[in-house]
């Protein structure tokens, strides 16, 4: 069967639902909560999209002396995700398999289709298509290439944000089978960047609901809701110049960043090389360590803030990016060598 272009008349309704929060928020939970919802109270075709299932674990691993590499093969993972979903909404009627490139797992893929194709108690395939892709999200960049995807095939888009204190995360993350590291949760607490449609216009169709504690039915239907409105509402893939422009300074701020905090890092690991060489206690080892994170973490945010605000930063193509992160790092080596200093000075 020929793949359907995007607008398609033939196509049924279609609706990408973004869960996005801290691991163990309860994405998971609420996602097998509206894919039974869904069939039994629409009768909608609904599956999830587990990106932890379908991304294979050893690219979770956090490889620090390759963190450029990690960088870019983590976002080639993502993207071989959207991939698979592409290829299954060019041909909705058909058992997707994955390219034989592909970046993902097979049988985890293939559980997800089949959701949708031979759904329990309904007969029409026409009925409309719920995908829920249930991952960490934590970059507005993440978001807006489902939202991209969405727009390009004409279908409803919105997102879940599941905001959950930091203590009930890790205890949760801890009696699970399969635990990761607390430090990567800690981690992704001073990235998560949640859905701000005042920052970000195209994330207008989102909710956050309140997961410390167990969900309501009230958080469902507010979900439900959602979902239902983004069916009929679904995006246009005609060109919008604002938020093409919101979306290039998005992902040029994210490139800047990203590469400062490389930079950093080096800057961080010299700094730390040199205390040593001059001997300094233990005790003063840590809190230099601990004073320059911070300060290399506060920088960042700030940078990243002050990124997203300057109408200059457009496009990575449009600026010498080089020359913009030496410039950020620059400042940042100042901090650097100030907290050093006294932290030498201290030990004479």
């Amino acid at each position: 069967m020929a793949a359907e272009e995007p607008g398609s008349v033939g196509r049924p309704p279609a609706c990408l639902c973004v869960l996005c929060g801290l691991p163990a928020a309860g994405k998971s939970t609420l996602s097998r909560i509206i894919v039974g919802t869904a069939a039994q109270q629409q009768g909608w075709r609904a599956t999830v999209v587990p990106y932890d299932d379908l991304i294979p674990e050893h690219a979770f691993q956090t490889r620090v002396e390759k963190d450029t590499e990690m960088h870019t093969e983590w976002r080639l993972h993502r993207q071989a995700v959207l991939q698979c979903v592409e290829q299954f909404l060019q041909n909705p009627r058909g058992m997707a398999e994955p390219p034989s490139s592909s970046r993902i797992d097979a049988a985890a893929w293939e559980r997800c289709v089949r959701a949708l194709l031979r759904p329990e108690g309904l007969k029409s395939d026409q009925a409309p298509l719920l995908l829920l892709l249930d991952d960490n999200f934590y970059y507005p960049s993440m978001r807006y290439e489902a939202r991209q995807l969405a727009r390009k095939y004409s279908l409803g888009f919105c997102q879940v944000y599941l905001q959950c204190d930091l203590e009930t995360c890790i205890s949760r993350n801890r009696s699970r089978p399969r635990p990761i590291p607390s430090d990567v949760i800690l981690e992704m607490v001073k990235r998560l960047e949640p859905p701000n449609p005042q920052k970000n216009s195209w994330e207008t169709n989102s909710i956050s609901l309140n997961t410390t504690n167990s969900l309501s039915k009230c958080d469902v239907q507010k979900v439900m809701e959602l979902i239902s409105s983004a069916l009929s509402n679904p995006l246009s893939p005609a060109e919008d110049d604002t938020e093409q422009k919101e979306a290039d300074r998005l992902k040029c701020a994210t490139s800047v960043v990203h590469q400062a905090d490389q930079a950093c890092r080096r800057l961080v690991s010299e700094a730390m090389k040199a205390a040593r060489e001059r001997r300094v206690p233990s005790e003063r080892m840590r809190s230099l360590a601990a004073q320059l994170n911070e300060s290399k973490a506060s920088f960042l945010q700030n940078l990243r803030k002050q990124l997203l605000q300057d109408a200059t930063c457009i496009q990575e193509e449009d600026i010498n990016l080089e020359h913009v992160v030496n410039r950020a790092v620059d400042v940042f080596d100042g901090t650097r060598k100030e907290i050093l200093s006294r932290v030498m000075n201290d030990c004479e």
